[in-house]
Parts: structure tokens; C-alpha cells; sequence
């Protein structure tokens, strides 16, 4: 009996996932996490008009979405000031990373990323055959200077920036990056992940035209909308590349549901700010419980906050392991020496608390070795 004919590439790559999901863990461990502080999803929860349109879209479910998202691209298109043909929408920015990979990298093609920065990128570009180059972390932040100087060194396809950074939190001024765009080499295009930055502080959104040719921003419902789940995302772009989507992205991927929940949850912006400020209170809060037990919290513009537990990465997944086995599901970061520290996302007073009571045990467990 023979088996399916892998490619030599899909042979080449490792069987590995990018994040082990906390239903996963949960099921190993045999029960539920007391508090779920690890995948950064926003635990304040979507505007109900959201959830109240999805809802109503549930009872045509059976119909495939809208393939072109049309209300939804035209709602953004107004929220955001440019033309509908500037907008596409998707499944999360994980979806579009993919699509954006698949359109221009291809086997042996240079990207440049930062070492440590968000997984799901690498992991498209790995499936596609590209090369991956990383620089490291600079005082914590992604080194946009450094990224762009190497994406000069070896004729990078693409650049992948995020600002506000998962997984430290950190952030740049947008018009220290627009400014920096002169030194993006010719024919390179920067990829700007701005998912969290609705939580960020005013300025942080870069100021590019979404005429420019050589930026493709990214954002997403999944962060500050609380709608991780839907999959919803969206690029803003060069018409001619947005356009180009169209070649090789799943036109139902976006299902009705979905669409409904984004356009509904666009227009409540009374709830956002309501939801941005217990983000900033959490963040707050998490800072204190750092603070309260020896620990230094990071600067945060996102709805997580990185505290750096002062030793070394080993330290800090020991310390992670412990608040594990007390039912508190928090990450840490991959690299050195970002893995020094552990993420706490953003959440309701009682997941704080239950954080706060589990921090100390888990210090003292760590310490122990």
C-alpha cells in the first residue's frame, strides 16, 4: 500500500504547530484552567450588538458568506478613510499572513522578522519554502532599523514588523517608522502586524498612505473587539496588491457570522472604549501584582502585559510550569533573552486575583528548583 506523495519541502519541514492551544493542555491535565491569561484574547468580551448580529447570521448559516465582505470593506473603508478597494478582509491575520506569503515568497526567497516575533509568520514562510532571517530585539522592541538593514543585506522579499510587538508589548512612535520607510530597499515590502494597535497610545498607528507600494498593514478583530474566535482580519494597501489577493485567497473563507459580528462590532465604538479602558486598568493591575512580588512589569501599548521574572528563561518557564499545574494558563516568549520573562493577558478582577494568589507559590517553586 502506498501513501500520499509529500513534496520535498513538506518532507523537509518539522512536525511542529506554533502554539500548543490551552484546550489542548486542558485536556492533558484533566480539568479547566482557573483563569485563561495566556493567548492574549480579550477576556472583557465583544459589544453584544456583535454578538446579537451574529446571532441573527446563525440562522442563515447554511448560505456561504458574502465573498467579497462588501459591507464590511466599505464600513472599514469609511472607519479608516480610504477607498473600498484599499481594504481586504480575511480569516484573522494569521489567514492574510498566509496569503501575502503564498503571493510573493517563494523557495529560496529572502523574509526578515525579528527573533522571537510572532510564530505564525515563520511558520507560512517555511511552508512556502522562503528563507527566514531574524535580528534580535533591541531594548525589547523590534529593531526596525536593524530589520530593514538586513532586509538590504540579503534582498528580503518582505519585512515583517509588528507595532505594538507580541510577545513584549513594547512599541514605536508610527512616524519613526514612516520616516524610516526611505531605507526599506526597492522592491522589499514591509508587512506592519498592528494588531493590538487599538490599545496602543495615540501615534502609535503609522502614518502611511494606503497608496504606498511598499506597506501592507494588517489589523484584526480579535484583540481589542474581543472577537478571536470569528477570525476576522483585514489588510490596508496598494490597490494593485490588495487586487492581488484575489489570485490566491479562499473567497468563502469569511463566513457570515463572522461579518456580521466585525461590521457590528466596528460600529459600537462606545463599547470599544469602554473595553480599551479595563484593558488599561488590568494592565495597571498586573503591573502591581509584578511589583508586589520583586518583579518588574514592561511597558505595555497591548491587552497583555511581559513581567520579567530577573533571571534567565529557564527560570521563568519554571516559574510558567508552576502557575500551570495551579490552573493559571499564561505564555512566555521564545527567544533569549525576551523568555526571561512570562505574558499575562488582560483580564476580568477575578482572573486577576487568582493570578495574584498563584504568582507568589510559583516564584517560591522556581526558586526551590
Amino acid at each position: 500500500m502506498t501513501g500520499p506523495r509529500y513534496t520535498p519541502l513538506a518532507q523537509s519541514l518539522p512536525a511542529t504547530v506554533p502554539f500548543v492551544g490551552p484546550e489542548t493542555q486542558e485536556r492533558a491535565r484533566g480539568h479547566a484552567f482557573a483563569a485563561r491569561l495566556g493567548a492574549n484574547e480579550n477576556i472583557f468580551g465583544p459589544s453584544p450588538k456583535a454578538i446579537e448580529a451574529m446571532a441573527a447570521a446563525a440562522a442563515d448559516i447554511w448560505k456561504y458568506g458574502d465573498a467579497q465582505s462588501h459591507d464590511l470593506r466599505h464600513a472599514l473603508a469609511a472607519h479608516h478613510g480610504v477607498a473600498p478597494e484599499h481594504i481586504l478582509v480575511g480569516e484573522g491575520i494569521d489567514g492574510l499572513l498566509g496569503y501575502l506569503v503564498r503571493l510573493l515568497v517563494g523557495p529560496g526567497d529572502a523574509v526578515v522578522t525579528s527573533l522571537g516575533a510572532y510564530p505564525t509568520f515563520n511558520y507560512h514562510v517555511a511552508g512556502f519554502g522562503g528563507v527566514i532571517h531574524t535580528v534580535p530585539y533591541k531594548d525589547d522592541r523590534e529593531d526596525y532599523e536593524a530589520l530593514f538593514a538586513k532586509a538590504a543585506e540579503v534582498d528580503a522579499r518582505v519585512v515583517y514588523l509588528a507595532n505594538p510587538d507580541n510577545p513584549m508589548g513594547s512599541w514605536h512612535r508610527g512616524a519613526e517608522i514612516a520616516a524610516a520607510l526611505d531605507h526599506l530597499p526597492e522592491g522589499c515590502l514591509l508587512l506592519l502586524d498592528e494588531a493590538y494597535v487599538e490599545c496602543a497610545p495615540e501615534g502609535t498607528a503609522a502614518p502611511v498612505s494606503a497608496d504606498d507600494r511598499r506597506v501592507i498593514r494588517m489589523r484584526t478583530f480579535s484583540k481589542a473587539y474581543a472577537m478571536a474566535g470569528a477570525r476576522a482580519g483585514y489588510a490596508i494597501g496598494h490597490p494593485e496588491l490588495i487586487s492581488a489577493f484575489n489570485k490566491v485567497r479562499n473567497h468563502f473563507g469569511m463566513n457570515r457570522a463572522a461579518q456580521a459580528g466585525a461590521l457590528a462590532a466596528l460600529q459600537d465604538q462606545d463599547w470599544l472604549a469602554e473595553v480599551l479602558a479595563k484593558i488599561a486598568e488590568a494592565r495597571g493591575r498586573i503591573a502591581k501584582i509584578a511589583e508586589d512580588n520583586g518583579l518588574r512589569a514592561l511597558p505595555s501599548a497591548t491587552n497583555f502585559v511581559a513581567i520579567d521574572c530577573g533571571r534567565d528563561g529557564a527560570f521563568a518557564k519554571a516559574v510558567l510550569e508552576s502557575l500551570v499545574d495551579q490552573g493559571i494558563f499564561v505564555r512566555m516568549p521564545f527567544a533569549a533573552p525576551q523568555n526571561r520573562c512570562i505574558r499575562v493577558s488582560c483580564g476580568p478582577a477575578a482572573e486577576l486575583d487568582a493570578f495574584a494568589a498563584a504568582l507568589p507559590r510559583a516564584l517560591a517553586a522556581a526558586q526551590a528548583g
